[in-house]
């Protein structure tokens, strides 16, 4: 990826998604998540791989307000993606969500939503393929957070590509195991 392709993406999709770099752990899991400085880096796109594609629900409840927020706060499980990621293929992976626009907690609620809405899906099946494009991904494969990530993401583009559901990083699983997880599933789709 150029640096101008990066800098599109980000004023682009910067609202909705980000990619799987983080800075460092400090003391706790938790800290520094929210340290976006890293996309400041005049070499960032070198770090970036747009086949590899991280794939959430929807945001979980609330609005970003900094390019690439995403899955980059304090709250809830997403320090997971950078622990079970870091020195891995998935290091520098786009992640996106499925759903735009739709700030819920309870994945419940949004599926629900979806169901009495199938144009609603469609629509952002579109625009998820249009993001792949724009973000430069050649040749994909997607890794769905939870099952319902991966319920639509499977009906929808998993017969023209390659869809894995990965355990969602929000579920009571520690850190480590969370990891085991992820890497057997990349492995398994080697």
């Amino acid at each position: 990826m150029t640096r101008e392709d990066y800098l599109f993406v980000k004023r682009k999709y910067g609202g909705h998604a980000s990619w799987a770099l983080w800075a460092d752990m400090g003391l706790t899991p938790k800290s520094n998540m929210d340290d976006l400085t890293i996309f400041d880096a005049d070499n960032v796109h070198e770090m970036l791989n747009p086949n590899n594609v991280l794939v959430g629900l929807n945001i979980s409840g609330y609005i970003l307000q900094k390019p690439f927020e995403n899955f980059h706060g304090q709250g809830g499980g997403a320090f997971k993606i950078r622990y079970a990621t870091k020195d891995t293929e998935l290091w520098g992976a786009y992640l996106t969500d499925i759903i735009k626009d739709f700030p819920e907690k309870h994945s419940s609620n949004v599926m629900r939503y979806l169901r009495a809405q199938p144009e609603l899906v469609k629509r952002n099946i579109d625009s998820f393929k249009q993001e792949l494009s724009d973000i430069g991904s050649t040749d994909p494969t997607i890794y769905a957070f939870g099952n319902d990530a991966f319920e639509i993401l499977a009906n929808y583009v998993g017969s023209f590509l390659p869809v894995k559901k990965l355990t969602h990083y929000s579920h009571f699983i520690s850190k480590e195991n969370y990891r085991a997880h992820v890497l057997e599933v990349v492995a398994a789709s080697v």
